[in-house]
């Protein structure tokens, strides 16, 4: 198995697509950072007291714990930030500057917006491919069984994400220290106990795992589509597709008890780390649990199609 993932791998990077891809991952980042660095530098309007801005913030925060309609969850996350802002105005400790270089870090988990983009052509085409130039009978010749051929390059779609989630980090943290400077403050939380600072290295990487549930989810459908209907352009429209209309459709649906269950509502897991829910009501492991549950359908779907499937001449 580890020797058909090393083919495959060496495979997809023989490939000029596959680098250039990279390239344009790494454009792409240095882009944004220098387009919010020139609007940051336009918009030099002077800064509120943050003092101020923070009990302003506070009093929203009273306000939403007075809505009888909370439910647990959203109830004891909303007073760990109650605790949160009165701890920095007891303590004088200031926010983070949002155009500064540790909120940069912090905030690249939009790397994922990219990186889905970019895994998803390669899912689409990594089986699709060997129909189209007509490779997949000398493939399936070998004494290799088919699950495990699938399994190959099922792997490579996989690690080929993690690699770019990975490098689009690194780029930004390069891209942070290029084009911002370091800001004041601290970033805090409640841990259910008591209000303790947050690593900038730690939260930038855990929030880079969050967005990486995106990745995965997208790219097994892509990956899904491809082996199923052998076309990798309809499998990168369809994944594309539901990828930016996914929120759309949860926002129709919002008021629905099935929106819990569709697939769409639980793809973006930083939507825990922010304070925008369309969806009241739900926790992290039932969002694991979902996808884990889609996950599981789409890779059943493409190994027994492929397994099943007849190579005429």
């Amino acid at each position: 198995m580890l020797r058909l993932i090393q083919n495959e791998w060496m495979k997809l990077w023989s490939k000029k697509g596959t680098w250039v891809m990279t390239g344009l991952l790494v454009l792409a980042i240095l882009g944004m950072f220098g387009l919010t660095k020139w609007v940051n530098t336009m918009n030099n309007s002077e800064e509120q007291d943050w003092k101020m801005s923070v009990q302003n913030e506070l009093t929203y925060v009273k306000e939403d714990l007075n809505n009888p309609e909370l439910v647990k969850s959203e109830k004891e996350r909303i007073e760990g930030k109650e605790k949160v802002l009165e701890y920095r105005l007891a303590n004088s400790i200031e926010p983070l500057s949002e155009t500064g270089r540790e909120k940069m870090i912090m905030g690249s988990s939009g790397i994922g917006s990219i990186a889905v983009l970019l895994t998803v052509i390669v899912a689409a085409g990594i089986v699709a491919s060997e129909f189209t130039q007509g490779s997949i009978k000398m493939l399936l010749s070998r004494p290799v069984k088919r699950w495990k051929i699938l399994t190959s390059k099922y792997v490579t779609v996989i690690l080929f994400g993690i690699l770019l989630m990975l490098v689009g980090f690194i780029v930004s943290i390069l891209g942070a220290f290029i084009f911002f400077q370091s800001g004041n403050g601290q970033e805090l939380v409640w841990n259910g106990k008591e209000v303790v600072e947050v690593s900038i290295w730690g939260k930038g990487l855990y929030m880079l795992l969050l967005s990486f549930a995106n990745v995965f989810v997208t790219a097994t459908f892509a990956f899904m589509i491809g082996s199923v209907f052998r076309s990798s352009s309809l499998a990168i429209g369809l994944s594309l597709f539901i990828y930016f209309m996914g929120s759309t459709l949860v926002m129709l649906l919002a008021r629905y008890e099935i929106v819990k269950y569709i697939v769409f509502t639980h793809m973006d897991l930083t939507i825990y780390e922010s304070d925008f829910r369309i969806v009241e009501g739900i926790t992290m492991p039932f969002s694991l649990a979902v996808l884990a549950v889609y996950i599981v359908i789409f890779l059943f779907i493409s190994y027994t199609t492929f397994i099943k499937r007849d190579i005429t001449a």
